[in-house]
């Protein structure tokens, strides 16, 4: 992209989305390098995790402790996570409706397609990533390693404007991350979101069930399961999360137990973002005008 700048700067940035998507398979390897799942050695993995994240703009170790504890809780309705992140939980039907006007409001708004899935990924990576401020007090050495990764960054995007103009290095990067940012965070925001999708109640939740039955199998064209790392293939992955991505598959198909589950279109991952309440009565995932209907 930078060599093409001087050419023509469309010709280059046309090539985001291809940048976009090394970014996002950059992306799924780190993610497996958080859970140990890359390289059999701890330290290869905490080493290729942290180099990855330099070009994610994604704080390793501090997302590794997060992530995983969705891990321990994904669609439990008991111990659901708050907070900033509006992508691995929802309200009950009966909760969103016990809301006054105003949160019903901003709940609706922030889980809007167009604002939680177009908006809001390219602030979280560019923006909330450079500062720990979800983060406890507690975890020290997981904050160190926020400042660390962002003043690593920005001495990069510095040298980078140095060399060849802070104009272009502006264009090129803003242009795949934010490109990169939309569609990783729709990946992840899909895998436990659909009208198929179950939640629980912590006394009927167990990691087994909710892996089959709450992670979806989200089937995409070859190159996009390639771009992706295999990553649709999440009821593998949250049955054992020590699996690293190019195992996914050969997982899947050598275990009867896990074919069982329905896959997902390309087509109905989009339509899944609509999905945003849990229907205690209906035992589903319903929009937000279902729920009032």
């Amino acid at each position: 992209m930078y060599a093409l700048w001087d050419i023509s700067y469309w010709i280059s940035l046309a090539l985001a989305p291809l940048a976009a998507g090394f970014l996002v398979r950059i992306f799924i390897i780190q993610h497996d390098c958080g859970h140990r799942a890359f390289f059999r050695t701890q330290l290869a993995n905490n080493i290729l995790g942290f180099a990855c994240s330099i070009l994610t703009l994604t704080p390793f170790t501090a997302w590794r402790r997060q992530h995983a504890a969705h891990h321990g809780i994904w669609n439990d309705l008991d111990r659901r996570q708050s907070g900033a992140d509006i992508y691995s939980s929802c309200l009950t039907v009966a909760e969103y409706q016990a809301l006054n006007p105003r949160q019903r409001f901003w709940y609706r708004v922030t889980r809007h397609p167009l604002v939680a899935n177009i908006l809001l990924p390219p602030l979280v990576f560019l923006v909330l990533y450079r500062f720990p401020f979800d983060m406890p007090k507690s975890w020290r050495p997981e904050r160190r390693v926020v400042h660390l990764t962002t003043l690593t960054v920005l001495a990069g995007l510095a040298a980078l404007g140095l060399l060849l103009g802070y104009a272009h290095v502006a264009a090129v990067q803003l242009s795949v991350m934010a490109l990169a940012a939309i569609l990783g965070v729709w990946l992840f925001s899909v895998q436990h979101r659909g009208a198929n999708t179950l939640w629980a109640h912590h006394d009927r939740w167990d990691a087994t069930t909710a892996a089959l039955q709450s992670s979806n199998f989200l089937r995409l064209p070859r190159i996009l399961q390639w771009f992706t790392g295999n990553i649709g293939f999440h009821h593998v992955h949250h049955l054992n999360a020590r699996i690293p991505n190019y195992r996914l598959q050969e997982c899947h198909e050598a275990i009867p137990a896990l074919q069982s589950v329905s896959p997902m279109s390309l087509r109905d991952g989009l339509t899944a973002l609509r999905m945003a309440l849990w229907d205690e009565n209906r035992r589903r995932m319903v929009t937000f005008d279902e729920a009032t209907a």
